[in-house]
């Protein structure tokens, strides 16, 4: 008999890729997921554009809403490819340091891309939505510090996605549905 865990049964098999936008999507409320999907804009890249580069500073973050993006270091060596649900430009918004790697578009790459001048604004405007925003990118954060530290060899790097997945929190997991459900809303209507 398979059995499936709670975390698969909320977060799909198919959508482990894009779990990483759930740890945003579900500490905000439905009104700040409209406001980004408001806010910004959506963009598709040919394949090799460079949405970041090297050595920059960016201005926007980017939620990936379909196909994929590489992440490169200075020598254009692949360091991670990011899919959909992935955020990049979130740690600019945050650190003005300049960039350690380049973020190139592959095949079928669109974003919905939001400039920070316009997130500090609203930031800076809407304490509530402030607070919520901001502890959702330091569980996204500490998601990818958590995957990070597994790639390169501490802890468990070749535990399965299921045991993976059964590590999130209870909490998070509560509001995984809902995330998932701002997720698919979010994408149509970037769509329209």
């Amino acid at each position: 008999m398979n059995r499936t865990s709670k975390a698969e049964q909320l977060i799909a098999p198919d959508q482990t890729r894009m779990r990483k936008v759930l740890f945003i999507l579900s500490e905000l409320e439905d009104e700040d997921v409209e406001w980004i999907a408001n806010a910004g804009d959506r963009l598709r890249y040919p394949v090799g554009a460079e949405i970041i580069g090297y050595d920059s500073q960016p201005d926007c973050v980017y939620f990936v809403l379909d196909g994929s993006f590489s992440v490169l270091n200075q020598n254009g060596e692949l360091i991670v490819e990011l899919h959909t649900g992935e955020i990049v430009g979130e740690m600019s918004l945050v650190d003005p340091a300049r960039t350690t790697a380049a973020v190139r578009a592959n095949e079928g790459a669109s974003v919905l891309r939001l400039s920070h001048h316009r997130l500090r604004d609203k930031l800076a405007a809407d304490a509530p939505f402030a607070a919520r925003f901001y502890r959702a990118l330091s569980v996204f954060l500490a998601a990818r510090m958590r995957e990070t530290t597994r790639r390169l060899g501490y802890g468990q790097p070749n535990q399965p996605v299921e045991t993976q997945l059964d590590q999130i929190s209870e909490e998070l997991l509560g509001k995984a549905h809902l995330a998932s459900l701002r997720f698919d809303r979010l994408l149509r209507r970037m769509a329209s």
